[in-house]
C-alpha cells in the first residue's frame, strides 16, 4: 500500500511511534541538533533552514498542526527552563541559531516534533527527500526483524503460543460438534468457520487470504494475532456447546437453518460488542502498520499503534520468541497434528 505522510496522520503517528525505526532514522539522517534534557532538540530557525523554508512557513505549519506537534515533542519553553536550554546553546557553541538572549519563550522541537514537521510540509524539496528516507528506514527495519516476510510477524508475540495452542483445542471440540450435530456435508467447516472469520473481522478466510497475500501452504489461523485466536476460540466453544445441547433437545442432528438460527443469535449477544470492537481495532492497526496491509472493510476501526505496540513485535524480546518459535516448529507442528 502506497504510504502519503503529508495527508495520513495514522501514517504519520505510526512512524513516529516507531522507537525502533526512529533510532535508524537518526542514525541514518546524522541530523545535529542541540542536545537539552538527554534529547535533540532544534529551534525554528534550525528547522526552516533544513527544509530550505521561511520561518513563517514553520509557524503557520506550527499553528495548524499544534495538537498533534505537541503530541511529538513540540513545546514552548519558559522560565527556567529556557534558560538552562540557552544555557545549552553557549556550552554547546551551536553557530547562527539566531536566540536573543532576553526573549521569554522559545518554540523548541525534540527529533519526533522534527520529522513530524517535515512529514508535513509540502512545500520543501529537502522534506520530500527525508520523508522518503523515513519510508525506506521503516520498511527495512520491519523487514530486518521479520527476515523480509511479515506474514508471521503475529508469532513474535509472547501471548502467541498460548492463545495458539488453546485455539487448537477449541478448534477440534468446534469441528467434531460440527460433525456429530449438523446434517450437512464437508461444506458445513469452510461455511460456519467463514461466517465466525466474518462476524469478529468481516472478512472470509479467502478475502482474507488475498489481503495478506498468503499461498496455498500457508494457514490462516498462523498468521493471527493472539487476541484474535483467542476470539475465533471464544466462538467456537460456545457454539460448539449450543450446538451439542440443541442437537441433545432435539435428539437428531440440526438443519443448516436452525444452525445459522443459533449462530446469529449467539453471534449478538451483547457481551461479544466490546471484544470484537478491540480485536478489529488491532488487527487493521497492526495490519497496516506492521505488514502494511490494508482491510477496507475495517477502515473505521484503524488507529496509530502505541510505541508499546511496536516494542511487543519488533523489539528484543520479539526476537528471542522468534528464535525459540523456529527451534522448536517441528515440536509445534506434532501437537498441533496431534490436537
Amino acid at each position: 500500500m502506497e504510504r502519503n505522510l503529508t495527508n495520513s496522520d495514522i501514517d504519520r503517528q505510526n512512524v513516529l511511534n516507531n522507537e525502533i525505526a526512529l533510532n535508524e532514522i537518526q542514525k541514518t539522517a546524522k541530523i545535529i541538533g542541540i542536545i537539552f534534557e538527554g534529547k535533540i532538540m532544534f529551534t525554528k530557525n534550525m528547522i526552516a533552514e533544513f527544509y530550505d523554508v521561511d520561518i513563517r512557513t514553520i509557524e503557520r505549519y506550527s499553528s495548524k498542526f499544534s495538537d498533534e506537534l505537541k503530541n511529538n515533542g513540540y513545546e514552548i519553553l519558559k522560565g527556567k527552563r529556557l534558560k538552562e536550554f540557552l544555557k545549552a546553546i553557549d556550552e554547546q557553541k551551536v553557530p547562527d541559531i539566531s536566540v536573543g538572549k532576553v526573549t521569554p519563550q522559545l518554540a523548541i522541537y525534540d527529533f519526533r516534533a522534527f520529522l513530524n514537521i517535515g512529514m508535513l510540509l509540502v512545500e520543501s524539496e529537502n522534506a520530500r527527500v527525508l520523508r522518503q528516507m523515513i519510508l525506506d528506514v521503516v520498511i527495512d527495519t520491519i523487514n530486518q526483524k521479520t527476515g523480509g516476510s511479515t506474514k508471521y510477524i503475529n508469532q513474535r508475540d509472547r501471548d502467541f503460543l498460548g492463545a495458539f495452542l488453546q485455539g487448537e483445542n477449541y478448534r477440534k471440540e468446534f469441528t467434531d460438534a460440527l460433525r456429530d450435530c449438523v446434517e450437512m456435508g464437508k461444506f458445513k467447516y469452510a461455511r460456519y468457520t467463514d461466517m465466525i472469520y466474518q462476524s469478529i473481522f468481516k472478512e472470509k478466510a479467502k478475502e482474507y487470504r488475498e489481503i495478506l497475500k498468503l499461498k496455498s501452504k500457508d494457514t490462516v489461523r498462523d498468521t493471527f494475532y493472539s487476541e484474535i485466536l483467542d476470539l475465533v476460540a471464544a466462538y467456537e466453544c460456545g457454539l460448539a456447546d449450543l450446538l451439542k445441547k440443541n442437537s441433545i433437545e432435539k435428539n437428531r442432528k440440526l438443519t443448516s437453518w436452525e444452525v445459522d438460527a443459533i449462530f446469529h443469535e449467539f453471534e449478538n449477544l451483547p457481551h461479544w460488542k466490546p471484544l470484537i470492537t478491540s480485536g478489529r481495532n488491532k488487527m487493521a492497526s497492526r495490519d497496516l502498520a506492521l505488514r502494511d496491509a490494508f482491510h477496507k472493510q475495517l477502515e473505521d476501526y484503524i488507529k496509530p499503534l502505541e510505541s508499546g505496540e511496536f516494542d511487543r513485535f519488533l523489539g528484543s524480546e520479539g526476537d528471542t520468541i522468534e528464535k525459540l518459535m523456529k527451534e522448536n516448529a517441528e515440536v509445534l507442528k506434532r501437537l498441533k497434528e496431534r490436537g
